[in-house]
C-alpha cells in the first residue's frame, strides 16, 4: 500500500465522521441555544435543565438518522476491508 492510498481512506474516514458528528451534533446544539434563551429570559440559573432536552434530541436523531449513520459506517468499513483483501494479493 502507497502512502496515497493511506491518505485517500484518511480523507474518507474524517468525511465519514464529520458526516456522522453533523447529524447528531447540530440539533443538540439548536436544541441547547433554544433551552438557553429560554433560561436566559426567564432567569432560570439552573444548568442541569439544558441536559434532558439534549438528550431527547439526542435520541430522537438517533432514531430517526439511525440507519443513515449505520449505512454511513457499513459502507466505509466495507470499502478498508475490501482495500485488505486487495492488499493480500
Amino acid at each position: 500500500m502507497d502512502v496515497s492510498t493511506l491518505f485517500d481512506e484518511l480523507g474518507r474516514m474524517v468525511a465519514a465522521l464529520g458526516l456522522i458528528c453533523v447529524i447528531l451534533l447540530v440539533p443538540m446544539a439548536i436544541v441547547g441555544f433554544v433551552v438557553s434563551l429560554v433560561q436566559a429570559a426567564t432567569s432560570a440559573g439552573e444548568q442541569t435543565i439544558s441536559l434532558v432536552p439534549k438528550l431527547i434530541a439526542l435520541a430522537l436523531c438517533l432514531l430517526i438518522f439511525g440507519g443513515t449513520i449505520i449505512g454511513i459506517l457499513m459502507g466505509f468499513t466495507t470499502e478498508i476491508f475490501g482495500l485488505i483483501a486487495s492488499i493480500g494479493r
